[in-house]
């Protein structure tokens, strides 16, 4: 699989991986394009892509949180006939490793915390990956859902991270995502 990682918005490279992204979270949570194009313009996001035969099959936003040297992958979508060959965990280890070679200390992302199989089924995906489940539930007061925090630690570190802790990081990015709102300023 070649991956692109991407840093400035880019009209054609999100007309690649838009079908994708819109059929993965289109009415789950989707952000607009116009806050992904506001995130990396602030330079707080990084769009990842993989490809086969030059089709995108997978992709991921992720948020970076320079100062606190902690990775958000805020989204990750793998095209529905390309699941179960093993690229989503492939394409994790390629975030893992790109993170720790530019000195990030962790990885975070949050799952939905409601037992329902899909949901059993994305956990058991990340845990499968490394990461490691907090259990701590957190509420957002502008969606329904409620969610888990999980992390991969990228150095030794023998403290646990509570989901609380995580949480914090997590609403710092969503702040910065929507800084601006995505519009056009100026």
């Amino acid at each position: 699989m070649k991956i692109k990682t991407i840093c400035n918005w880019n009209d054609e490279l999100w007309q690649e991986v838009a079908t994708l992204y819109i059929e993965a979270f289109g009415d789950k949570g989707a952000k607009p394009s116009k806050i992904i194009k506001n995130m990396l313009t602030q330079g707080i996001a990084q769009l990842h892509v993989g490809y086969k035969d030059s089709v995108a099959i997978v992709m991921a936003l992720t948020g970076k949180l320079v100062n606190e040297r902690i990775i958000i992958i805020d989204y990750l979508a793998v095209s529905a006939k390309e699941r179960g060959h093993g690229l989503g965990k492939q394409f994790v280890d390629y975030l893992r490793q790109k993170a720790a070679t530019e000195g990030y200390k962790k990885l975070i992302i949050e799952a939905e915390s409601v037992e329902t199989p899909e949901n059993r089924r994305r956990i058991h995906f990340w845990q499968s990956c490394g990461f490691l489940l907090t259990e701590y539930v957190h509420h957002y007061i502008w969606v329904p859902e409620t969610y888990h925090a999980m992390y991969l630690p990228l150095i030794v570190d023998s403290r646990r991270v509570t989901g609380e802790e995580l949480f914090v990081y997590i609403n710092i990015f969503h702040k910065l995502s929507f800084r601006g709102g995505g519009k056009d300023e100026g």
